[in-house]
């Protein structure tokens, strides 16, 4: 982890929903990304993404996926949440385990960072409670302890989590973000939306260019494409003018990708930037 930063995609679940879900704009039932009183058939089944990054500076874990519980109940887990979502974690893709494979234990993460606290990137908390930091935007923390029915707070009960701010310094799409190292090279970019204290994570190498984390501002890269935003949204407008933004830098040259955490097209992979 000297002279460049490695960013692992990984994929530490599968997540049954209904496809008005990631697509919203696609329906005309409001109430379609419930799944209630719809069919199998309008049903798909996605990744659920989480990433380490080997950085100089530290290692990194962005989201936990689900908890091994799922594998038992769903209902344990998720309650009445089971009606959205459909947990799945096939062997080997719990965080710690994908952690085991590159060598690690929860422990030797410095800095967990939560893109936000929807179950299925919250789901594996407990499984890398032992990490050195855990971080999340203060606004998605405030609401989320605010709203059971949303979110589910037992899934961090226990764990140690800290919050940081974002700060007005003109980028994203709200001109809002934090710098994790202070050097640019990790930014939380705060794209809400989907949730209220959403954020994106910008990982740029030292020869400027970078890959972009897009969490859930869209599910897939046909989102952005397609300016069609997620079925749960806080603010509409907020969801779509956080697109804008990833539209943008998905067209820049020095963008190298954007990846959506529920793309079923992204495959797990290792991408590396310098860093001198």
């Amino acid at each position: 982890m000297n002279n460049e930063i490695k960013i692992h995609i990984l994929h530490t679940g599968l997540v049954k929903v209904d496809k008005a879900l990631p697509f919203h704009g696609k329906f005309r039932n409001p109430l379609a990304f419930t799944g209630l009183f719809r069919s199998e058939v309008n049903q798909v089944t996605l990744p659920v993404s989480s990433y380490i990054i080997e950085h100089p500076k530290g290692l990194l874990l962005i989201d936990t996926g689900w908890n091994k519980t799922v594998r038992e109940s769903n209902f344990k887990e998720l309650g009445l949440q089971v009606q959205i979502n459909t947990g799945y974690l096939p062997a080997g893709w719990a965080i710690d385990e994908q952690l085991a494979k590159l060598g690690y234990k929860p422990s030797d993460i410095d800095l967990v960072l939560m893109s936000h606290l929807h179950c299925d990137h919250a789901s594996g908390m407990p499984l890398i409670k032992d990490a050195k930091k855990i971080l999340v935007s203060d606004k998605e923390w405030r609401v989320a302890n605010k709203l059971p029915l949303v979110y589910l707070p037992h899934e961090w009960k226990g764990v140690k989590v800290e919050t940081y701010q974002f700060e007005k310094t003109g980028n994203g799409p709200f001109d809002c973000f934090y710098d994790v190292f202070g050097d640019g090279s990790v930014l939380q970019i705060w794209a809400p939306g989907h949730s209220s204290g959403m954020a994106a994570t910008l990982v740029k190498g030292t020869d400027g260019r970078y890959i972009v984390l897009a969490a859930d501002t869209g599910y897939s890269h046909t989102s952005w494409e397609q300016m069609v935003t997620p079925g749960i949204c806080i603010s509409r407008k907020k969801a779509i003018t956080s697109l804008g933004w990833m539209r943008e830098k998905a067209f820049d040259e020095n963008c190298l990708a954007v990846y959506a955490n529920h793309d079923d097209t992204v495959k797990e992979q290792t991408i590396s930037l310098p860093y001198e």
